[in-house]
């Protein structure tokens, strides 16, 4: 049975294709229409309560949220090639940068948008300036988070990044620039761009 992810190319649920195409797994894309709130129905609800996508249903699994989803299909489908085996210590730096992403890059980049007020002892993902360094931190052992190795934490990650630099929440630093190019040359994040555009082109929907 092919793992069904429900989607929307302009959702969070378009960045979720990029590791299927990673793993290589088959799947199908279930379109979600979030402008009429398909999402909010009691069908969907059933598989997410938080009426969100992405949400992914490999059989009987249902999994959620964009990073539990890229970690879940390294494992299961990509064992020890785009995820560090269990028991290696790379393991835990590959956890750190693969949360970093949606826990503190994008909370963090979009607190400084609309200028939120709190203290950053008192939220999870502190200021952008500690964000922005915590990045080259992350980089600097390049080309990718875990050195010379490309894994499931690039996707995440570096889908994050390149994500808020395109729509200009984040200032590209000549390390992010660089390391977002090298992404753009995988032929899988080429793919699920391409099957992105195609359905919106699809749908009639514009940007």
């Amino acid at each position: 049975m092919a793992i069904t992810l429900y989607h929307h190319p302009y959702s969070r649920a378009a960045a979720s294709v990029w590791p299927l195409e990673e793993v290589g797994v088959s799947y199908q894309l279930a379109w979600t229409d979030i402008q009429k709130g398909e999402q909010k129905q009691a069908a969907f609800l059933a598989k997410n309560p938080m009426g969100k996508i992405p949400t992914l249903v490999d059989g009987d699994l249902v999994v959620t949220e964009s990073a539990a989803i890229a970690m879940y299909l390294a494992d299961r489908y990509a064992p020890g090639t785009l995820a560090p085996a269990q028991g290696d210590p790379k393991r835990g730096t590959y956890y750190r940068w693969i949360c970093f992403g949606p826990s503190v890059i994008e909370p963090a980049a979009t607190a400084n948008l609309y200028k939120w007020e709190a203290r950053p002892g008192q939220v999870g993902w502190g200021t952008l300036p500690d964000t922005l360094r915590a990045i080259e931190l992350a980089l600097a052992s390049g080309p990718y988070v875990l050195g010379e190795t490309f894994s499931m934490a690039d996707v995440v990650f570096g889908g994050t990044l390149r994500y808020m630099t395109t729509f200009k929440l984040i200032e590209p630093s000549p390390a992010v620039a660089s390391y977002i190019a090298r992404l753009n040359q995988r032929p899988a994040l080429q793919r699920a761009d391409a099957r992105n555009q195609a359905i919106a082109n699809e749908r009639g929907l514009g940007k």
